[in-house]
């Protein structure tokens, strides 16, 4: 059901949300993530030495990479941005499988592994996560309750 062309629904602004939230995150590794956290050197066992051996290689390497990925999770909020304000808000059910499918494999997997390796960030990351997820429950929340609209045979939805 379409519903006016301008009519935001609860599950779009979540889907909108996440989006806003992913493209913060996609800034921050841009920007303003520092190649190596406490939480890194933590993870890796590292002592001092080896620290001060590979070091200024892994920072070096380590900015490229994050680089590159701030820019996938920014392009991932973009996407989830422009879907909230175009198909899925029309309700559309490919728009819903599309984000259900997409937050799975970007934003829930970023949290699941951080989750595995103990990481500082991981209920902020669980927190975009259940956005996310949120977005999906309403848009079926709002599925099942939307009211039918009686089409007449041979006559367009």
């Amino acid at each position: 059901m379409r519903d006016t062309p301008y009519r935001w629904r609860p599950s779009a602004m979540l889907l909108a949300a996440s989006g806003i939230l992913l493209i913060g995150v996609g800034i921050y590794f841009l920007f303003l993530r520092p190649p190596l956290l406490p939480e890194d050197i933590r993870y890796m066992s590292l002592t001092p030495a080896e620290l001060q051996s590979i070091g200024p290689r892994l920072t070096s390497w380590l900015t490229h990479v994050f680089r590159v990925m701030g820019g996938y999770v920014a392009a991932t909020g973009v996407l989830a941005l422009t879907l909230a304000l175009t198909s899925f808000r029309d309700h559309r059910a490919m728009a819903a499988a599309g984000a259900t499918f997409a937050g799975g494999l970007s934003i829930g997997l970023m949290a699941v592994v951080n989750f595995m390796i103990h990481s500082d960030f991981k209920w902020v990351l669980l927190g975009m996560v259940l956005v996310w997820a949120a977005s999906i429950a309403m848009f079926i929340r709002e599925s099942a309750v939307a009211p039918r609209v009686a089409v007449e045979p041979g006559a367009r939805p």
